[in-house]
């Protein structure tokens, strides 16, 4: 029977899926809240945490993206621990612990106590917390994006798909928000010592209401059916690699290029824009900001696009232009507030053809005993290896003096994805979820 007009939302989603989606999405926002803040605030907390080094004000703040990167590490282990898990019990599960985890390691941070207090247990501490938070995030994707796609209704996995990234830029702005406010009314030496501290205790706060709404969620269909009904062997924690190695691999290219240019673009450039031109740190968080709420809008409308014309056409053009553009793109940066703008917007457009179908496009791969870890395993990995260390790169090669480098970086690394797209990829569009 053909669903009624009334029966659906504006996009087109029937509303009997509207619940399933806003579960997974408000969990996802208040996950994606609590990583980001640390991108935002790393300026303000890096010399509290971390030891100075006389006459270099960049080791405490390159130092902080260390332990940035130490919690993307974490990632391919809350992936693959968190996305068996899934596979075996149910979504809804594992996206119950991975929220109570990041409230944890958020409320973590917040109390982390100066380094001129504790001394080296300060930076311990942190780096404990990220690596909580890292493993939180991990899961996260694993279970929250499959649970998304077999959630969606036939023709519209990529507009589903799209709500991963509507949800993360939620959190990226409620993050980057709170940032702006507080360092535009507070004065730097409050925001040094306490300021940089209330969001990531707001954090912990949100988890609890993202726990409740994540109890209401149904279990999708396809695994609810498969527990039900009992299954004679639950699937091993690596039978995705052994089965499904093409499909894993895959995931790795795709996601090379696409996860530099994500961090970058969207939580690394206001810092980067800072380190090599001197912009001002309050008007970069503001820039940021702007940006992301532009990016936000987009990502739907590029789902639903997806659904139309396919996942690769849609990755090659995000890939032809990440290939081409940061060289060009981050050589306009100046400290006009305008140049910042400008050259995030024009990146995010592309960037958007990736971040809409992401999901989608890792979920169909694999069929759904093994999707969540089949997916989650490889692309957590690859974040680690090539997102999580993207700042940390772009900081070390401006202490360096070589901060022209990292758009070249970022274009090498496109190339690869690309040649994946054109020759590898298959359009996975039409085929059912298996």
């Amino acid at each position: 029977m053909a669903t009624s007009p009334l029966a659906q939302s504006p996009l087109g989603i029937p509303k009997s899926r509207v619940r399933q989606l806003m579960a997974a999405s408000i969990g996802n926002v208040v996950e994606w809240y609590d990583w980001y803040a640390y991108t935002f605030l790393a300026t303000y907390f890096s010399a509290q945490i971390f030891p100075p080094s006389a006459g270099n004000p960049l080791v405490p703040l390159l130092s902080s993206f260390g332990v940035f990167a130490v919690g993307f590490f974490m990632r391919p282990l809350g992936g693959l621990l968190v996305g068996a898990f899934a596979d075996r019990y149910g979504r809804k599960a594992a996206m119950t612990f991975t929220i109570v985890l990041m409230g944890f390691g958020s409320l973590l941070v917040g109390l982390t106590p100066s380094y001129a207090a504790v001394g080296l247990l300060a930076p311990i501490i942190l780096t404990l917390a990220r690596l909580i938070q890292g493993l939180s995030v991990g899961g996260e994707f694993a279970a929250a994006t499959t649970f998304l796609v077999e959630s969606a209704p036939p023709g519209r996995r990529g507009l589903f798909s799209s709500f991963q990234y509507v949800s993360t830029t939620i959190g990226q702005l409620l993050a980057s928000g709170l940032a702006a406010l507080l360092a535009t009314t507070l004065v730097k030496p409050d925001m040094d010592a306490y300021g940089w501290r209330i969001p990531f205790i707001a954090g912990a706060v949100l988890s609890l209401v993202g726990l409740w709404i994540r109890k209401g969620a149904d279990e999708t269909s396809a695994v609810a059916g498969e527990i039900q009904q009992g299954r004679a062997e639950r699937p091993k924690m690596f039978e995705f690699m052994k089965h499904h190695p093409r499909s894993a691999l895959t995931i790795v290219g795709i996601t090379i290029a696409g996860t530099v240019a994500y961090y970058t673009w969207t939580s690394f450039l206001p810092t980067y824009a800072q380190i090599t031109v001197d912009f001002d740190p309050a008007l970069s968080l503001q820039a940021g900001t702007v940006s992301l709420v532009f990016f936000m809008i987009l990502q739907p409308l590029l789902g639903m696009l997806s659904d139309r014309i396919g996942r690769r056409p849609m990755l090659i053009a995000f890939g032809l232009g990440f290939l081409i553009l940061p060289v060009p793109l981050l050589g306009l940066l100046t400290t006009s507030y305008w140049s910042l703008l400008t050259v995030q917007m024009v990146g995010m457009v592309f960037l958007g053809c990736f971040t809409s179908i992401s999901a989608a496009v890792n979920s169909e791969l694999f069929p759904t005993r093994v999707r969540a870890a089949g997916a989650g395993f490889p692309y957590s990995l690859t974040v680690a290896l090539f997102g999580g260390t993207a700042p940390l790169i772009g900081t070390a090669l401006q202490e360096a003096g070589n901060p022209e480098l990292f758009p070249w970086y970022m274009s090498a690394l496109a190339l690869i994805s690309t040649l994946v797209y054109v020759f590898v990829l298959r359009e996975t569009k039409d085929q059912p979820l298996r």
